[in-house]
């Protein structure tokens, strides 16, 4: 398949630049699994989508104030968006300026509070903060809150607590696993009351999320890394999940790339590291039977995991009638939940 495959036009008026008054109150688009027809709920029906027996399973990373706004001692002006921390100090970051800033160049973000660049790995900058125990506290005393590059504007209060799931708790990514962003208590005590459990996996979510596919044909594309982690007692709850003969439900694509990287024979082992695993249709999944997703950008690779998923004919039908029903789309937009495994096409 090609890169212009997943392309669609959307609306300029369908992107959610804020989240919803309250969370669990966005729209869902449920795809059929027996006849490939569509159905709009509200989220607050997902907890009764699912099946005692089951497994949800969340994304548990915790984003980061990893957007800085500073100059150059020269005067220019600088944004910096930390990658991730390395370091004690040391991050790598993405660095806007006017001219590429050589090592040894001072940031300075306020008076007395600076960065300083160290060198490069490929694309990235390496940095080192000063005045600051470690680089995250650096980031929680000046850092914004890195919204997408589509939400064009910036970052306000709201947005601190509402670009960050209510169970993140390992900081590190630099953009939200936004699935779960709908998630408020209660749905999380309906879950439980149904007999559904639940279990947390780490994959620090990276600005290369939004980079796009720059080569026509996918298996020339180059997916970014990301740190993830897959730990034992999650693992065990799979196995558990399987021989009950409920289902894996997945809570983002983040979880999805997460267990799937972690699975070689049929379960999922524990793991730690980095991950590029780029899933397009006809990947065969190993691992996850359900997923609760966002709506993705056109031509993403999120979309083409998600197509991967649910079925490129089914998915792209499914984001049409999102766009004739007028759902709102991408990080703080509505919700889809594919409702069984893919079958290739």
């Amino acid at each position: 398949m090609r890169r212009a495959d997943f392309h669609y036009d959307l609306p300029q008026q369908l992107i959610a630049l804020y989240p919803p008054e309250e969370r669990g109150s966005s729209r869902m688009l449920c795809l059929d699994p027996v006849n490939d027809s569509f159905r709009d709920h509200s989220f607050r029906d997902f907890p009764g989508l699912l099946n005692p027996g089951d497994l949800v399973v969340f994304n548990d990373t915790r984003v980061i104030p990893a957007r800085l706004l500073g100059h150059k001692q020269s005067g220019g002006k600088v944004e910096v968006l930390v990658e991730r921390i390395t370091g004690k100090l040391q991050v790598l970051a993405h660095v806007r300026a006017s001219k590429t800033p050589k090592a040894g160049t001072r940031l300075d973000f306020a008076a007395g509070v600076s960065a300083t660049v160290t060198g490069r790995a490929e694309d990235l900058f390496r940095l080192e903060f000063t005045g600051y125990d470690s680089a995250l506290e650096f980031l929680e005393r000046h850092g914004h809150v890195p919204l997408p590059p589509y939400i064009r504007r910036g970052d306000e209060a709201t947005d601190h607590e509402r670009y960050q799931t209510i169970y993140a708790s390992r900081p590190g990514a630099v953009a939200a696993p936004t699935a779960g962003l709908h998630f408020d208590e209660h749905s999380l005590q309906q879950l439980a009351q149904r007999g559904v459990e639940t279990a947390r996996v780490t994959l620090h979510v990276g600005a290369g999320t939004f980079q796009p596919v720059r080569s026509d044909e996918l298996e020339k594309h180059v997916m970014h890394y990301e740190s993830y982690e897959v730990g034992s007692e999650v693992c065990e709850q799979i196995a558990a999940t399987r021989r009950r003969g409920g289902r894996v439900v997945a809570i983002g694509t983040t979880v999805v790339r997460s267990l799937e990287a972690a699975t070689t024979a049929g379960v999922p082992e524990p793991c730690r590291g980095e991950t590029n695993l780029f899933i397009t249709p006809g990947y065969r999944f190993r691992c996850v039977d359900a997923l609760l997703t966002n709506f993705h950008l056109p031509e993403s690779t999120l979309l083409m995991l998600v197509a991967a998923f649910g079925g490129y004919a089914r998915i792209m039908a499914a984001y049409k009638h999102a766009i004739e029903q007028g759902y709102r789309f991408y990080s703080y937009g509505d919700a889809m939940f594919l409702q069984s495994r893919a079958s290739p096409e």
